[in-house]
Formats: C-alpha cells, structure tokens, sequence
C-alpha cells in the first residue's frame, strides 16, 4: 500500500488539535497515554536533572513538555511539528505556566537542521512511526544523537511492531479491542485505518538496537503495552 504523503499527515493533524490537548487523558487512541507520558518525564527528569533545553519533536499540542516542566520548571523549549495549529497550542499552553524561552519549528524532522550539543533532553512521542525506510530512521537518530549534549537523554514513547507475524496479529486485535473498550468499533476502524494509511512502525528491539549503533548506552525501557513502548537511552 501507498502510504500517506507527509502534505496529507499535516492536514490530518490540523484539523485534530483537541485530541491531543488533554494531560488528564493523553493522546486518546493510544495504550497507557498517561502511564507513558509520567514515566518519561519522570525518567528525564531523574536521568537528566540539570537540564536547561528539551527538544520535544512531534510535540503535538504539547503534552509531553508541559508535563517535563511540572517536573522541571521553566526549561528552554524547542517545539517541532508539521502542523502550525499543533504548534500554535502548544506555544500557547507552555507560555501559560513557564518564563523559559520557547522556539516552535514548523517542519519535518528529517529535514529540520538542529545545532551540535544543542539540547539536555529529547522527547519524541508518538512521531517516529512516521519515518519510512531504515535509512531515514538511522539519519533521524543520529541527527538526535549530535543535537545532544554529553549526558543528555533521548526518550520515545510511540507505537512499535512485533517482528513475528502471529504476534502482531495477536497485538492487532488486542490493540482493536482497546479501542473498542474506550469507545466504539467506528472509532477502531477509524484509528486503525489511520496507521495502515500513515504509519511504518519498527519494533522495539530495532530502535532500542539503533540507539545504541549510533551511540547512545544504557537504554532503558520503561514500559510496554500491546503495541506502544516507552523507553529511551543516554548520550555518554
């Protein structure tokens, strides 16, 4: 299948900015939006308590930084996103609760230039499904290694895939009835329409391998649920 062109991923998020402006309920589509959110902020936090700069790629309306921020007041924010509505959320919540300085980048991760040593903490959530081929995945995260700062720490929470078949059929359908269980099979059909059209996922074990080949140590996971996984890893 033909999937969806970057310009149709945008279009779809400006138009779903309130879905993701909740931190009492996360991101609604995905397993243990809150649980996952709370772990790693919690974990940056503890892994990189002197941090001054996040950069939070796919930062939708902001979630994940707000919720840093409860941990570590009035860091420096660095928002990426594709969408300017996204953006525009989260420029506005942030600015509510925080003196730090805030700079929103509309743009595409892969394309995105980011400064050596720039960051202390890189948060990506629910993003990285979107790169393609092993390449680009390689090329994002090496462009995240060189962003940070020696002792920063990179986290993700995202959805990933089983690399046996029967498993992530199994997780499908698990998947599927979570999202029956939280509101309808129209809803299921919908979310799960969405990742066959949008999404090329890896499993876990290939990310968790990716960060430590580009030079990453000490990955860590934090959680995993049918098919969503949070963890994340230091740069020495």
């Amino acid at each position: 299948m033909k999937k969806s062109t970057v310009n149709q991923i945008k279009e779809r998020f400006d138009n779903d900015v309130e879905r993701f402006s909740s931190l009492e309920i996360g991101q609604t589509s995905t397993v243990d939006a809150v649980l996952a959110m709370n772990l790693i902020t919690q974990a940056a936090a503890l892994v990189t308590p002197n941090a001054s700069h996040v950069l939070d790629v796919g930062c939708g309306a902001g979630n994940y930084s707000l919720k840093l921020l409860q941990r570590l007041p009035n860091l420096d924010v660095t928002l990426v996103d594709l969408s300017k509505p996204m953006l525009d959320r989260a420029n506005e919540r942030i600015r509510n609760v925080s003196n730090g300085k805030i700079n929103a980048i509309q743009g595409d991760i892969r394309l995105v230039d980011l400064d050596e040593d720039q960051f202390d903490i890189v948060l990506a959530a629910a993003v990285l499904h979107h790169l393609r081929g092993e390449e680009e995945w390689e090329s994002v995260f090496r462009k995240i290694f060189r962003s940070l700062r020696s002792g920063g720490s990179f986290w993700i929470f995202d959805l990933v895939e089983d690399t046996l078949p029967p498993v992530q059929k199994m997780m499908w359908e698990r998947y599927g009835e979570y999202l029956v269980e939280f509101k309808d099979e129209k809803y299921r059909d919908l979310i799960q329409g969405y990742i066959i059209q949008e999404d090329t996922p890896r499993s876990l074990l290939f990310q968790v391998d990716l960060m430590r080949k580009v030079g990453f140590i000490d990955p860590s996971i934090l959680h995993k649920n049918i098919c969503y996984a949070a963890f994340g890893a230091v740069k020495p």
